[in-house]
């Protein structure tokens, strides 16, 4: 039987919800925290300033990402840090080799969603991820 685009629909909006219960109902912000905590504070440190356990290891400075705003005039660049954690456009963090992370979002299980419904969890993921770091940043 072909797949109709409402089956479609349907399922993009149930992963949604999946997520969102997968996080006990928590805000964005709160999702945010847990992605960032489970997937970036090896490197930039649960601080988010760069000195997380492995950033030692790393040939490369790992960035204070609680002063992204302070750098850009006081104004959060929210597409730009979106676009960095995805790296699938190609926009990666000053030529640094830094993970991928829309692609292994995708990896997590997430392609059994479909591809309409996986690309929206995906999305949904980096989304919370740059939210929250869009509220832990430093104007001093």
């Amino acid at each position: 039987m072909p797949e109709h685009l409402p089956f479609r629909t349907l399922g993009a909006a149930i992963a949604a919800a999946t997520l969102i219960l997968a996080t006990g109902g928590a805000r964005a912000e709160d999702a945010g925290r847990q992605e960032y905590m489970y997937n970036c504070s090896a490197c930039h440190g649960e601080s988010a300033r760069g000195d997380g356990p492995v950033a030692r290891y790393l040939n490369v400075s790992t960035p204070d990402l609680t002063a992204l705003a302070r750098k850009n005039d006081g104004v959060f660049p929210l597409l730009h840090v979106i676009q960095v954690i995805d790296g699938r456009s190609g926009v990666g963090p000053h030529g640094t080799p830094m993970p991928v992370w829309g692609e292994r979002f995708m990896k997590d299980g997430v392609e059994d969603a479909g591809p309409y419904a996986a690309e929206v969890i995906v999305r949904g993921r980096i989304l919370s991820l740059a939210e929250y770091l869009e509220s832990i940043q430093k104007q001093e």
